[in-house]
Formats: C-alpha cells, sequence, structure tokens
C-alpha cells in the first residue's frame, strides 16, 4: 500500500524533512546576518572605558555585538601577527601599531591616534611614600613594574625611572607584571609597596592613592592609537566603529574616565 505521505509520485515526508532542515538553515542565517560581532583587541587599561563606549554605542546599532580581548598591547600585537581574527586594535603605545603597519596588517585609511593619558606612582593607602625618590628608601622592598617587554607602561615607567637616575638604584626592588592592571593588583594587594601605572587605572582603585605624576619629559608621550586589521571580516562595521571613537560622544566617555584626547 503507498505511503500516505506519498502523493503523485512525491514522498511528502522526504520533502518536508527536507523543507524543515533548509528552513532551520535560513533562520539561522537571518539570525548570523542580523547580528555583527566586532572583535576587539585592547589594551588593558582601557577594560572600563572601552565597554561603557560600546554599550552606547550599540544604543544606535543594534545590529552589532562585540567580543573584546583585552592584555599588553605587546602580547595583543603577537596574537595578530600570528593570524588571531581580530577586526579593531586599540594599542597602549605607537610602537604596536607602527610594526602591525610595518608588516602590511592594517586596514588602509584607518588608523587614528585616539587618546592620551599620564604614567604615575601609586602606593597602598597607609604608604608614607611621598615621591620618587623614595623609592629608594629601605622602607620599600619591592616595587611592580609592567614588563618591560610588552606592556607600554612598563615600558614608559623604565623611561622614568632612567630619567630621574633611579633605575640603577632600584632595579632589584622591580617585580614586573603581565599587563598595568596586574601592577594595579599588586599594590592594591599590598604584595608591592609602590607601582607605576596610567592615571586612569589609578583612578578606578580605592585601594591606592597617587604618590606622584611621572614628567612627561620622562618618557615617550603616551598615546593610544587604534586601527581596522587588515582583512577584517566585518571592515565596513569595524571602519564605522572606530570614526565613532572619535566622535564627541565617545571621547566624552574617555574624558570621564581620565584620558586626554588626543591633540598633534
Amino acid at each position: 500500500m503507498r505511503s500516505f505521505y506519498a502523493i503523485k509520485g512525491i514522498d511528502l515526508q522526504k520533502y518536508c524533512g527536507i523543507a524543515i532542515v533548509a528552513l532551520t538553515v535560513f533562520v539561522y542565517a537571518g539570525y548570523a546576518s542580523a547580528q555583527t560581532i566586532l572583535t576587539i583587541s585592547a589594551a588593558a587599561s582601557l577594560k572600563e572605558t572601552l565597554a561603557e563606549t560600546e554599550a552606547t554605542y550599540t544604543r544606535s546599532h543594534a545590529k552589532i555585538k562585540f567580543a573584546n580581548n583585552y592584555g599588553s598591547s605587546g602580547t595583543l600585537l603577537a596574537q595578530i601577527d600570528q593570524g588571531a581574527p581580530i577586526d579593531v586594535f586599540l594599542s597602549a603605545a605607537s610602537k604596536p601599531m607602527d610594526e602591525l603597519s610595518a608588516k602590511g596588517l592594517l586596514a588602509s585609511g584607518t588608523r587614528l591616534n585616539l587618546l592620551r593619558n599620564s604614567l604615575v606612582l601609586i602606593a597602598p593607602i597607609g604608604s608614607t611614600l611621598h615621591d620618587f625618590q623614595g623609592l629608594t628608601d629601605r622602607t620599600v622592598h619591592i616595587i611592580a613594574l609592567g614588563d618591560p617587554a610588552s606592556v607600554p607602561a612598563g615600558q614608559y615607567g623604565r623611561q622614568t625611572l632612567s630619567a630621574l637616575h633611579l633605575i640603577d638604584k632600584i632595579n632589584a626592588k622591580l617585580v614586573l607584571g603581565k599587563d598595568v592592571r596586574q601592577v594595579l593588583t599588586y599594590v592594591e594587594t599590598g604584595n608591592a609597596d609602590a607601582g607605576l601605572v596610567y592615571a586612569t587605572d589609578a583612578r578606578i582603585s580605592k585601594k591606592i592613592r597617587i604618590v606622584s605624576i611621572a614628567p612627561e619629559s620622562s618618557h615617550d608621550p603616551i598615546i593610544y592609537p587604534v586601527a581596522v586589521i587588515k582583512g577584517s571580516r566585518n571592515e565596513q562595521a569595524a571602519r564605522d566603529f572606530v570614526q565613532y571613537l572619535s566622535s564627541p560622544v565617545a571621547q566624552s566617555i574617555f574624558l570621564k574616565y581620565g584620558f586626554t584626547s588626543y591633540r598633534p
């Protein structure tokens, strides 16, 4: 006896199964196309600021979602260089961006100097440290610094300590952090008697105090560049977001967290 589903030579059961699979694929594809996920690699010092900036952006760009990857700029550079699928890179220094540019890994015309920051000496709340020269005191046993090999804040910090003729005197006291937020944590927890971080990092903590601001002349300018990575699967969306970061709305968020706008 013919199957109930076989009408005029058509196996409707098989046909309906294929249709359901096709509909599922169609619905999934439609959902995927409705959502664009931008993968952002950003310096650890941008964590809170970038999260708020993205939240503001998605209010008017509901189809955009973000996947953030935070770390030291040098580590993020290495990941991108090795082929990590990144759409946008925000660095805490020009050098990592220069290296990507030299290798042809930046999308044409997207690099933009976005922000500036300051470097500060911090200590736990109860510390009696009062200036950079105090780092040589016997009461200061451990000084936290970002690893200069990959952390821009560590590079700026080492430049500052050298300019102030302190590096040789305190070199044995240095403990290196994987990024600027680890340095902050060392000081917050009392595992370090002092540390060098960005002013914006110091502002988010109630467990430390700013001892002194590093003279601008003691280190390279602290500039945060941003660019779209060449080969991004969402290049136009990435370009639009990078442009938004320099808008008055986005800049006001950065300023609230203590950054300053970049000006040549």
